[in-house]
């Protein structure tokens, strides 16, 4: 929601700046105008919250893995211009900020009054209060996946790695099984451990409740392997992560492919109860 208000405020802030009248001869009256200039200008603003139209966020793509490499692309695209966005109303609620209480300050000192009493300015805009995050459903954390491959094809230390991660999880340490279930996919690419263990990564995310991160984890999965033991798992995953952000479409399409792709698996009657709760037609 911050975002929302930093990308409507600086709709209106570019290209306006208020006129700086230098101290001297000027009156009660000159400072009381600046003042209600500055209240007009944050009025304006407010009015700059109402939406004008549909969002113009287009996902293409032939297949799932397609619209889903396009979501994230976007992502990455909208969180760029909102990090440059924050940085320049920060600048402005800065600048915004001094103006102000160099205003009250004339004003003090023009009615005779104690400048010395001044308190610092309140920020422009007002401050934004603190939110609690949400408690991290670690409840429902599911089961890691255990090994079940041949030992001899392993390197060395290579599944003392990923039992290491995987006692992590067991002991609800998730943050810390997240990034050993990383590091293990990054020392050891091409694993027969790998889609395993980016599975129980994106368990693991989900505990904590990084939804956007356990879906990245659960597509390295089945994109790894997408035809083995774990794909019908990280489809279904997959598209349960999707629908919790909010992707209806993407989610019914990508939870449709656990039963046309993998029509014995245990994960199609998961896979058509999460499309109920998502009303896919």
């Amino acid at each position: 929601m911050r975002v929302l208000v930093l990308l409507a405020l600086t709709v209106m802030i570019s290209g306006r700046a208020l006129p700086v009248r230098a101290a001297g001869d000027e009156t009660l009256a000159d400072i009381r105008q600046e003042l209600n200039v500055l209240y007009v200008e944050v009025q304006r603003l407010k009015r700059e919250l109402s939406t004008t139209g549909a969002p113009k966020v287009a996902v293409s793509g032939n297949t799932v893995l397609e619209r889903v490499a396009d979501m994230e692309t976007e992502l990455q695209r909208l969180t760029a211009k909102t990090e440059q966005l924050d940085h320049r109303i920060n600048e402005v609620v800065k600048d915004g900020t001094n103006r102000i209480g160099d205003l009250e300050f004339r004003l003090v000192e023009l009615e005779g009054g104690d400048v010395s009493k001044l308190k610092d300015a309140t920020t422009l805009g007002g401050d934004v209060p603190a939110t609690a995050a949400p408690a991290a459903p670690v409840a429902a954390a599911k089961p890691a996946q255990s090994v079940e491959v041949d030992t001899s094809e392993l390197a060395v230390g290579e599944k003392a790695d990923f039992e290491a991660a995987t006692t992590a999880y067991d002991n609800k340490e998730y943050a810390r099984a997240a990034e050993l279930y990383a590091g293990f996919n990054q020392t050891y690419p091409g694993s027969p451990l790998g889609p395993r263990a980016s599975l129980n990564r994106g368990h693991a995310l989900d505990a904590i409740g990084d939804t956007k991160e356990a879906a990245r984890a659960y597509l390295a999965a089945f994109t790894t392997e997408d035809t083995g033991p774990m794909a019908p798992e990280a489809l279904y995953e997959l598209g349960a992560a999707l629908g919790r952000l909010g992707q209806g479409s993407q989610a019914c399409v990508t939870l449709g492919q656990v039963g046309a792709r993998f029509p014995g698996s245990n994960f199609v009657a998961s896979a058509k109860t999460e499309m109920a709760k998502l009303n896919c037609q």
